[in-house]
């Protein structure tokens, strides 16, 4: 097989040859078809999250089929097209899964960070833990929806019912949501960075009522806000935007630190959330609206040696979408 390989904090993905991982009990090999590129990608690369050990293979939006079988495996076949998503083991023994919050596992392994990702042509995966896909759609268009669509759907129940929803950030997973929420029949209203007219037009065309800068200020009171951008600063705007006993959910695994903001942009019972990874019962139901909703993903392709460039051209925004690596 071959693989991006991080060795070390910040360090550029190498590009290595590796022998071919063997699936133990309870685990899948599956050829990759296509894997997304998620700004928790970068989180990784840059060692912005804890107790990663190097060397390790980013990736955690990965779409392909299984080509191996571990003992005990009965729920897939040889050939079946799976999702691996972030969230790729849990204990089923803490507090949390005995309660049905998985996400929240005490001892969980995440694909692409404690263990090995999607950017390379094979992984080994706990079969319990991969989606059955089907046959419908093409594996770059799937892709993206194993995360930046899971964690964006877990926000947005978060969120509430609400008919005006902001969407900070306007990348992988705000245009999928969008359509989601205008599926629903909301009224989403986009911020993106000051000037980007680009990403600005982008969700204007997938529906958006509204689209301005992070700054600006909405044209109606929001119900709940989404923040999807790693920007701390973000916090105290949203709260600015929503209405009293609106919500502001914080739907990144990293964000930078939130400024200090007075009380009465809290007060009033506007509620401030985080959302923690997901649970296969979130890809379940995801799964279910995204085929309803007819979401579409607008990608990028490219080479899986071009990773370093693709995460490159993320952190500098500069992807229209979602970025997608193929083998």
């Amino acid at each position: 097989m071959h693989a991006m390989v991080l060795k070390a904090p910040g360090a550029p993905l190498q590009f290595e040859l590796r022998e071919d991982p063997v699936p133990g009990p309870g685990e899948v090999r599956i050829k990759v078809g296509a894997c997304g590129v998620c700004r928790t990608d970068l989180h990784v690369v840059d060692g912005e999250l804890p107790n990663i050990f190097h060397p390790i293979i980013p990736g955690h939006e990965v779409v392909g089929r299984v080509d191996a079988l571990g003992p005990g495996v009965t729920s897939l076949r040889i050939g079946e097209r799976v999702g691996v998503p972030w969230l790729g083991h849990t204990c089923g023994k803490c507090p949390y899964c005995r309660s049905g919050r998985e996400n929240l596992c005490d001892r969980p392994l995440f694909t692409g960070y404690t263990r090995d990702g999607g950017f390379a042509t094979h992984l080994v995966a706990d079969g319990g833990y991969c989606f059955p896909l089907g046959e419908a759609d093409d594996d770059v268009a799937i892709a993206p929806l194993l995360c930046a669509g899971l964690i964006g759907w877990r926000s947005l129940v978060m969120a509430g019912d609400g008919k005006h929803l902001g969407i900070f950030g306007f990348g992988a997973a705000g245009h999928i949501i969008a359509q989601v929420a205008r599926w629903q029949g909301r009224s989403v209203i986009a911020f993106t960075r000051s000037g980007d007219v680009a990403a600005q037009r982008f969700a204007i065309s997938l529906g958006a009522e509204w689209a301005g800068g992070s700054e600006d200020q909405p044209p109606m009171p929001l119900d709940a806000a989404i923040i999807y951008a790693p920007v701390g600063s973000l916090v105290p705007l949203a709260l600015r935007a929503v209405r009293k006993g609106g919500r502001v959910v914080c739907a990144g695994i990293h964000m930078s630190d939130i400024p200090s903001f007075p009380y009465d942009m809290l007060w009033e019972e506007r509620q401030l959330l985080s959302v923690a990874n997901l649970t296969r019962g979130d890809g379940i139901a995801f799964f279910k609206v995204a085929a309803q909703a007819g979401v579409r993903t607008h990608t990028s392709v490219f080479p899986l040696r071009q990773a370093n460039e693709v995460l490159s051209k993320l952190r500098a925004g500069q992807i229209t979408g979602a970025a997608v690596l193929q083998p």
